[in-house]
């Protein structure tokens, strides 16, 4: 009788009231209630993130929680991207090395135009072949132990050559260090992808390139210093520390969780993402994804829309990528230079385009979450059209060199059938080629070079990602090697000009390629990406 009425239900608890949740503790569950009802693909904003570790939390709450978050992805991703340095070490070693071969007094290792095709081409059939193991490497060691084994054809290939007494051990030596680009190619940027947290994936997305271009440049610096054993000896460097530090980093937990390795995969991604974050939501929505893909990709599934779409999305930009030129521009780089009339020494020109690749995709990387994949693509495709139009000009109607100085005979005789100006050492006009491929450069490197690669492993669906990744590999460097076998033989045959016009051309299509059939995917995570190709909701898009 003395007890004092119950408040009704409805009436909310007065502030004093002990067991009352405060107002942020109040705010954080309507908020994790709203997150929960809302589906991924409708959220809107810049500051979405699929894995908040606490909600909406303010921008010095962000900068303090994301730094030791990230920080131990960035060393992942560095000990990586290793792998790449030395693949762009490996794919220019031809550009110093064909003019000092060409007078080496050995006569075994005098190189024929024809021997210096194929040592320039060869490495695209070993990435070729790289490609097509990662196809199987990739899900079966995962990709860590991928990148790992890639140590293996790499350090033999640089030992071949650094000790080369015949022209069959230099073709096999660039033929293993291809298959080792080939298969870090593939297994490097899915392994990048799968670590990053959606707000850096960009950023880390372009290291891959960025640590290629790294590479070059670090061979084109030491060609001004070493002799050309002394370059395959020190391409073993790199190698050796890749190993050494991934030998300490975790495997990917999307990778593990579809191996049924759960308690390894929570393991590893409370590694990536620091001890005090909340890891769980993460961790639930990667396994529901795996669960789902958990079966290997039959026919019928590979015909449905949501497979084949993003994967004929992947191959076709690396298809374009590699049509662009880059390959045989940056392995023929110093005999172009040499064939054409330039103000510099082609040696000197090498290496200053080597540093201008460096500064681009620095631009790229910063630039990737803030501007988005499709207007860089736009930009570089653009930039790329004018540079080879202009290079493709300038060859045809400009001056030509005052000595026939080609180390390959790029050029003998003078294009068109007419007599260009010769060109004199001061003139301002043979600047022309050194700022065009500059030029050209510098558009490949902040778009189509590193987006390319990181759209590959944001878009590709992960019952098909290890498989699919080998096979754009495969189908960009047998695109590679066409390409650059035959340049030499377009270029004896119809002039140095006739490639550059070519490469204009498909710098235009990709325009259209990109307007019309590549996703927008800046801030995305992966499932979210996924989930798109499976709904083809627009709104994912905006």
């Amino acid at each position: 009788a003395g007890r004092s009425e119950p408040r009704p239900p409805r009436a909310p608890p007065g502030p004093s009231c002990p067991p009352a949740p405060g107002p942020a503790a109040a705010a954080r569950t309507l908020r994790a209630g709203a997150a929960m009802q809302e589906p991924l693909l409708g959220a809107e904003g810049p500051d979405y993130d699929t894995f908040p570790e606490k909600s909406s939390p303010s921008p010095g709450e962000r900068t303090r929680g994301g730094a030791p978050q990230n920080r131990r992805v960035f060393l992942a991703t560095f000990a990586a991207v290793l792998g790449n340095l030395s693949f762009g070490y490996a794919l220019v070693y031809t550009s110093p090395v064909i003019p000092a071969l060409e007078h080496s007094l050995d006569p075994d290792l005098i190189l024929t135009k024809t021997q210096a095709s194929w040592f320039g081409s060869v490495f695209t059939l070993g990435a070729a072949a790289g490609g097509l193991s990662a196809m199987v490497l990739n899900d079966l060691l995962g990709r860590k132990l991928s990148i790992m084994f890639s140590a293996v054809p790499s350090a033999a290939g640089y030992a071949l050559m650094a000790g080369a007494h015949g022209f069959w051990m230099l073709l096999l030596g660039r033929t293993l260090t291809g298959f080792a680009g080939g298969l870090t190619a593939a297994c490097i940027p899915v392994y990048v992808s799968e670590i990053a947290t959606p707000g850096v994936r960009g950023a880390l997305g372009a290291t891959p390139q960025l640590m290629a271009v790294f590479g070059s440049l670090f061979l084109y610096a030491l060609g001004l210093l070493l002799p050309w054993r002394w370059l395959a000896v020190a391409g073993e460097g790199p190698v050796l520390v890749m190993v050494l530090l991934l030998s300490f980093m975790p495997n990917s937990p999307r990778f593990l969780l579809s191996r049924g390795r759960d308690a390894e995969a929570l393991r590893a991604l409370a590694w990536l993402r620091g001890t005090d974050t909340d890891i769980r939501w993460e961790f639930e929505q990667i396994q529901d994804n795996v669960r789902r893909q958990s079966t290997h990709m039959s026919w019928a599934e590979a015909r449905s829309p949501h497979m084949y779409r993003p994967i004929l999305i992947a191959l076709l930009m690396r298809f374009l990528q590699q049509l662009m030129g880059i390959t045989p521009i940056l392995v023929y780089l110093q005999p172009i230079f040499e064939s054409t009339a330039v103000l510099l020494p082609p040696k000197d020109d090498a290496a200053i385009v080597g540093a201008v690749r460096l500064f681009s995709v620095l631009i790229a990387a910063l630039t990737m979450d803030l501007a988005g994949r499709k207007v860089l693509l736009f930009v570089s495709a653009t930039i790329m059209f004018a540079a080879n139009l202009t290079l493709g000009l300038y060859v045809h109607f400009g001056p030509k060199p005052l000595t026939p100085n080609s180390t390959v005979g790029l050029e003998s005789v003078p294009l068109g059938g007419t007599e260009q100006p010769l060109a004199t050492p001061s003139s301002y006009l043979t600047l022309v080629p050194l700022v065009a491929t500059m030029l050209f450069i510098t558009g490949y490197a902040m778009g189509w070079g590193p987006i390319t690669w990181l759209l590959m492993s944001e878009i590709l669906p992960l019952q098909a990602r290890g498989v699919a990744s080998g096979l754009c590999v495969l189908v960009s460097w047998l695109t590679a090697f066409a390409l650059t076998k035959s340049f030499l033989l377009v270029v004896n045959a119809f002039g140095l000009h006739v490639p550059f016009f070519f490469f204009a051309a498909v710098c235009l299509a990709s325009l259209v390629f990109t307007g019309c059939c590549v996703p927008e995917t800046k801030g995305r995570s992966l499932e979210q990406i996924e989930s798109f190709f499976r709904t083809g909701r627009r709104s994912f898009l905006h």
